[in-house]
């Protein structure tokens, strides 16, 4: 399990999305508008409600514990149950992501994608593209 740069490197990736989520709930309405959250729920932070900051916090955990299982499976910590599972899982979420933004932003003229520019959803998703090949090549190299 030694010596698998890509799953450190998606570690170090995922908890730095998750540092940017809490950076987020801190920063306040013009920290959602900034990261993309959209302006629904910029408003709501601007009232004080308690949404924004659990679908946040949320994530924020999300990504923590994606990044602990990249840890364990780079032999960094020790070994997590359900090990490979979680670690196919994590690459598909980040590369689902990844997909998702690409295309969506160019046939859907929904709010919750549209509210965003082009430009945020290609730069989110090249960054979740890069998580998620971390993991993929990681994960390939750990099992062969």
């Amino acid at each position: 399990m030694k010596d698998n740069l890509a799953l450190t490197l998606g570690a170090i990736t995922s908890f730095c999305a998750a540092l940017a989520h809490i950076g987020i709930i801190i920063g306040g309405p013009n920290w959602y508008r900034f990261f993309g959250a959209g302006e629904v729920m910029a408003k709501m932070a601007e009232q004080g409600r308690i949404q924004p900051v659990i679908i946040t916090a949320g994530i924020a955990v999300l990504l923590g514990v994606f990044g602990v299982y990249a840890l364990s499976a780079a032999g960094i910590i020790g070994k997590l149950p359900l090990l490979k599972i979680a670690l196919v899982m994590i690459s598909i979420v980040y590369l689902i992501r990844a997909t998702a933004g690409f295309v969506l932003p160019f046939i859907s003229s929904h709010p919750a994608i549209s509210q965003n520019s082009v430009t945020f959803w290609l730069i989110s998703s090249s960054i979740c593209l890069v998580m998620g090949l971390l993991h993929i090549f990681g994960t390939i190299k750990l099992y062969q």
